[in-house]
C-alpha cells in the first residue's frame, strides 16, 4: 500500500531541492497538438438534407414529432384553468415515448454532420 503522506512530502523536498539531488521534470517532450476543428459541417450541401429514405429515419422523424407535440401540449396543459391528472400523465407518457425513441432511431455518430472527428458536437 502506498503512503500518500510520504509521497507528498517527499515530491515536496524534491521540489525545494532538499532530498538530495535537484528535481528534474521526468516528463518526455511536449507536443503541441492543434485545437481547431478539422471538421467543417457543410450545410449548404443538398445531400445533408435530403428526405427521409428508409424506415429508422422515418420513425426518427416520428420521434421528434411526439416530441414537438408533447411540448405544445405542455405549454397548453399549463394554461389551463384546472389540471386533470390523466392529461398531464398523457402528455407526459408522449414526451417520455418520444424521448426513449430517439435513442433506439438514433443512427452511428460517423454519418452525423453536426459531429467532429473525436464525436463532440460542432
Amino acid at each position: 500500500m502506498i503512503d500518500e503522506y510520504q509521497l507528498q512530502q517527499k515530491s515536496q523536498r524534491l521540489q525545494d531541492g532538499t532530498d538530495g539531488t535537484e528535481w528534474k521534470p521526468s516528463g518526455g517532450t511536449i507536443v503541441d497538438t492543434e485545437t481547431l476543428l478539422t471538421t467543417n459541417p457543410n450545410y449548404t450541401n443538398p445531400k445533408m438534407f435530403k428526405a427521409p429514405h428508409s424506415l429508422r429515419q422515418w420513425f426518427r422523424v416520428g420521434s421528434w414529432t411526439l416530441i414537438a407535440i408533447a411540448i405544445i401540449a405542455f405549454f397548453v396543459v399549463m394554461w389551463l384553468p384546472s389540471h386533470p391528472m390523466w392529461l398531464i400523465i398523457t402528455v407526459s407518457a408522449v414526451f417520455i415515448v418520444g424521448v426513449l425513441s430517439l435513442f433506439f432511431t438514433a443512427g452511428d455518430s460517423k454519418h452525423n454532420p453536426n459531429l467532429d472527428q473525436n464525436g463532440t458536437a460542432v
